[in-house]
C-alpha cells in the first residue's frame, strides 16, 4: 500500500528517476508487490515468493506452494502475506496455508486488498452474471463469494485485468473496483463491501484488451485511473481520467497526449492529490498537476509499483524488481 508520510513534499520539480535493480532473472515475471515499513514482499508468475529487507537489501526466496502457480495478486497485512493465483482453480494462500479455492471454467482473479487487519477483498472476472468478489471478515481465515443478487450486473464482455494488482483502491471504508474489456466501469462501495453501486466512465472500451487497468485514490474524493489498449500501447486516446467527487463522475485528461497504455498508476504521497506516477512496459511517466500533463522520465519498462515514501518507490515487471528514486 502507498505510504503517506507526515512530511510534505512539493512535487513540482521531479525531473529524473534513478533505477537500482535489486533482483534480476530472465525467468522473473512479477505483477504483485507490497510494502510494509522496511519490508517488501513479491510473488511471481511461477509461484516464487520474495521477501526483501529494505534496510539491508537482503533477499529471501521460497515457494508459496509445491505446485507451479501464476500469482498476480497479493496483500501484506501487518506481517502476514496473502497471495492469489489466476486461472482455475483459483487458490488463495495465507502465507503457505490454502484458505480459499474456487473451480470454474471462467474463474480468473485480478486483485487483492484489505481494509484493515480483519476485512479483505479480492475481485475477478465474472463466472455468472456479475464480477467475482470474495471477502473475508476474520483476518483471511475464511473467504466467501458475494452472490450476484447483491452486486451490480456485469455487462457482456466486462471483466478486469490482472496487470498490476491495482484494480482495487481503498480509502477508509470506501472501495473502488475498476473493470475493463467491452465495458469499463467503476464498482463502488462506501461500507467495506456490504452494498455496491456502479459508475460509468469515459475510458476507452469496447474490446477485450481495452479499459481501465489501474486505479488509485488519494483521499475519499480524488482518484485517478489509467489503462488503454495493451495491444496498441502508443494509443493515447481516453486512457487517462480523474475524479474529484469520489468516482461518481470522471473526466478524461491529457487526451491524445503522453502517456499511452500504462498498467499501473499511483499517487505520490504528500502531493495533495497532484503528484502521479504511471508505469508500463513502455516506461515511467510523472504528472504534478493531477494528470493534466505528463513528463516521460524513463523508457525502462515495469508492470507495477508501490511508494515507500514521497520520493522512493519499488517497481517490478519482466525480469527484474527495482528501487526507483525520484529527484528534482
Amino acid at each position: 500500500m502507498s505510504c503517506k508520510q507526515s512530511q510534505k513534499l512539493t512535487t513540482d520539480s521531479f525531473s529524473t528517476v534513478s533505477i537500482d535493480t535489486l533482483l534480476e532473472d530472465s525467468l522473473l515475471n512479477i505483477r504483485a508487490i507490497e510494502l510494509n515499513d522496511n519490508k517488501l514482499m513479491a510473488v511471481s508468475s511461477i509461484g516464487d515468493r520474495y521477501s526483501i529487507d529494505l534496510r539491508t537489501n537482503t533477499i529471501l526466496k521460497d515457494r508459496v506452494s509445491k505446485d507451479t502457480l501464476n500469482f498476480r495478486a497479493s496483500a501484506l497485512v501487518e506481517t502476514v502475506y496473502f497471495t492469489l493465483s489466476i486461472g482455475s482453480p483459483a487458490l488463495l494462500f495465507k502465507e503457505k496455508k490454502l484458505v480459499y479455492k474456487e473451480t470454474h471454467p471462467a474463474v480468473f482473479y485480478d486483485a487483492l486488498h484489505f481494509w484493515n487487519s480483519n476485512d479483505g477483498i479480492a475481485i475477478g472476472d465474472p463466472t455468472d452474471g456479475c464480477m467475482s468478489i470474495i471477502m473475508t471478515r476474520d483476518a483471511g481465515q475464511t473467504w466467501n463469494k458475494i452472490a450476484c443478487e447483491l452486486l451490480p450486473s456485469a455487462v457482456k464482455g466486462e471483466a478486469a485485468f490482472a496487470a498490476s494488482d491495482t484494480n482495487i483502491a481503498i480509502v477508509g471504508d470506501h472501495t473502488w473496483v475498476a473493470t475493463g474489456g467491452f465495458s469499463s466501469r467503476i464498482l463502488y462501495s462506501s461500507d467495506k463491501g456490504i452494498s455496491w453501486t456502479v459508475f460509468e466512465t469515459p475510458s476507452i472500451q469496447g474490446l477485450e484488451t481495452t479499459g481501465v487497468f489501474s486505479i488509485d485514490f488519494y483521499d475519499a474524493l480524488n482518484g485517478f485511473a489509467i489503462g488503454g489498449d495493451y495491444t496498441t500501447p502508443q494509443n493515447q486516446y481516453s486512457n487517462k481520467m480523474r475524479t474529484e467527487d469520489g468516482g461518481k463522475t470522471w473526466e478524461v485528461v491529457a487526451q491524445n497526449q503522453n502517456p499511452g497504455y500504462r498498467s499501473c498508476v499511483q499517487y505520490v504521497p504528500n502531493s495533495e492529490s497532484k503528484g502521479l506516477v504511471a508505469i508500463g512496459f513502455e516506461g515511467i511517466d510523472y504528472s504534478n498537476d493531477a494528470g493534466a500533463s505528463w513528463k516521460h522520465l524513463s523508457d525502462e519498462g515495469f508492470y507495477t509499483l508501490r511508494f515507500l515514501n514521497d520520493s522512493t518507490a519499488y517497481a517490478a515487471g519482466k525480469e527484474r524488481l527495482s528501487k526507483l528514486s525520484f529527484r528534482k
